[in-house]
């Protein structure tokens, strides 16, 4: 079974590491670079996870921010998908159902 991932955006994180305190800041970069976004989008490309990314935009982030994608985008374990570990002899589900060894009896007789 493979594992579901899910991610964590670290936009306004890597933003305030670089002195980016207000989503405006980005409006100008933006800009310069051919993104044209209203305010809002960029308040909810900062403020919300999104859900879809254009690459160009994620390009000029990466270049307007001097990082790399791993600093804005984290993968992680999709929720209810924490990997459980095994321990010998802990199955579950059988309890006292488990099946007894066969006893073989010589018939005598």
């Amino acid at each position: 079974m493979t594992a579901k991932l899910d991610y964590q955006w670290h936009l306004r994180q890597v933003m305030a590491t670089r002195g980016m305190f207000s989503t405006t800041d980005l409006l100008q970069p933006l800009s310069e670079r051919g993104i044209k976004l209203s305010s809002s989008q960029v308040y909810r490309l900062v403020v919300d996870r999104p859900e879809r990314l254009s690459l160009k935009i994620l390009m000029a982030l990466l270049d307007i921010l001097d990082c790399t994608m791993t600093d804005l985008v984290e993968p992680v374990p999709a929720a209810g998908q924490a990997k459980k570990t095994k321990v010998a002899g802990s199955e579950t589900g059988v309890g006292e159902l488990r099946p007894r060894r066969a006893r073989i009896t010589r018939a005598d007789g």
